[in-house]
């Protein structure tokens, strides 16, 4: 045992001589200075050489490292569904709107993001959960699949009119700035998908390539503050954004040499008794191909596809946001054309769209130390027109009421219960009939 105490007695005594080491260097060149043994230009050398290793030591220390640069964090949602009446209703949103279902991993993702430079960001996303690319909604399977991958690159000096960093050019796999819900992230959306109006505009939200963004730095500021207060904003994608991409939709290849070009714009403001309301337009346009059509049964006959499956494809969208403080209102619209199924099933060709939402909440902020607030909310959406993404673009008729209330416990769990009654096309399986019924969900989603 004393053994033990000599040991631990001698390394408490090293430490302390290695800390005062830097301490006792650096008075040697003072005692000998002050005794005559050096003179004073070489005093003053020796100072100056230890100064420098100083600066060194404390240059290398701030720099930082690829893990202090890199910020990992995600989110899961598992949810579980119940259908009281009419088992055969579907959503393409949903797995879990089945017969025979259970309980579900509706996403899983991880987000890698950082700040390479002052003026070069990334931003990756991959998916661990959903259906397999292909497969109706009565095959669940989670797969891998990119999400989003993009850089930002920041004008770093003031330009024309612009200050610094006020302009940003996005490269890569990311959102389509059409709309305010389809940027909301569904780690902070309401209700439990986005609508079919809105979303099948650009299905999965996202596609390859490149957008230019323009923010003033108060208006990141209030963008980042709707975050952090908790009231369901979209983030920041611009007052003003324009962007060229390929049309197809999330992780399809290119079918044609047109490319899609978007215009966004929305302008948050405060009111001067705190309300924050947010509106805005938005506008797209280019020519989508439809690719393969198949017979809506066996051995019957084949559908037709107009110039060869390149259709016209645009539409004109607003939206308004009251945010909840404590009462909000939410509401998009949206109208043009795109490719559809006709009447008599026979041909795909250009036809109208239209449909949209309108949400109502109200946020309870409880303030206590197991849960932060709870948000009722009701909720009614509607579509017609094609599902251009879907096998032989099928038409699709939506009409759905929702009402459900969110209870969030602090900043890491949410759990979701709500009740739907809902008209709908089975986009997924020929020959499309419309289902009503009656859907009952819960979702629970827990960040990190």
């Amino acid at each position: 045992m004393k053994g033990w105490w000599l040991v631990i007695s001698l390394l408490v005594i090293s430490l302390g001589c290695i800390s005062q080491g830097d301490l006792a260097y650096a008075s040697v060149e003072d005692l000998l200075y002050e005794k005559g043994q050096i003179t004073k230009e070489e005093w003053v050398k020796l100072k100056a050489e230890h100064e420098k290793e100083e600066a060194i030591v404390q240059e290398r220390s701030a720099i930082k490292r690829w893990f202090d640069k890199i910020s990992i964090r995600g989110y899961v949602q598992t949810r579980y569904t119940y259908l009281p009446g009419d088992k055969s209703i579907r959503s393409e949103y949903d797995n879990t709107i089945r017969d025979n279902t259970g309980f579900a991993f509706r996403r899983v993702r991880l987000i890698f993001s950082g700040d390479v430079t002052d003026w070069l960001s990334f931003y990756i996303q991959p998916e661990f959960a959903g259906l397999v690319p292909g497969t109706t909604g009565d095959q669940s399977n989670n797969f891998v699949q990119l999400r989003d991958a993009y850089a930002d690159i920041f004008i770093p000096v003031p330009f024309l009119f612009f200050d610094e960093k006020d302009l940003r050019i996005r490269v890569g796999q990311s959102k389509v700035p059409f709309g305010f819900e389809n940027l909301q992230s569904s780690q902070q959306r309401l209700a439990f998908d986005r609508s079919d109006g809105i979303n099948s505009a650009a299905n999965g939200e996202r596609d390859l390539g490149i957008f230019i963004y323009y923010t003033p730095n108060e208006t990141r500021k209030l963008f980042r503050r709707l975050i952090d207060l908790g009231l369901k904003g979209s983030g920041d994608y611009g007052l003003l954004g324009v962007g060229v991409y390929t049309g197809q939709t999330l992780n399809v290849t290119e079918r044609n040499d047109n490319k899609h070009i978007v215009l966004h714009a929305t302008y948050p403001m405060e009111l001067p008794y705190g309300q924050i309301i947010q509106f805005g337009v938005d506008a797209y346009r280019g020519t989508f191909n439809v690719g393969t059509t198949a017979p809506l049964t066996n051995g019957g006959p084949a559908i037709i596809r107009e110039n060869n499956g390149n259709i016209l494809d645009e539409r004109v969208g607003v939206h308004f946001v009251l945010y909840p403080q404590p009462i909000g209102f939410q509401a998009e619209w949206n109208w043009g054309n795109g490719p559809q199924l006709n009447g008599s099933q026979t041909r795909v060709e250009e036809g109208n769209v239209q449909g949209g939402y309108v949400q109502g909440m109200y946020k309870w902020d409880v303030k206590q130390p197991w849960l932060t607030s709870v948000i009722p909310y009701v909720r009614y959406q509607e579509y017609s027109g094609g599902k251009k993404h879907r096998t032989n673009a099928p038409f699709n008729v939506v009409r759905e009421w929702e009402v459900g209330a969110e209870w969030e416990f602090g900043k890491v769990l949410e759990l979701t219960i709500a009740y739907a009654r809902s008209r709908r096309t089975d986009t997924q399986t020929a020959p499309y009939n419309i289902h009503e019924g009656d859907v009952v969900r819960t979702q629970l989603q827990w960040n990190f």
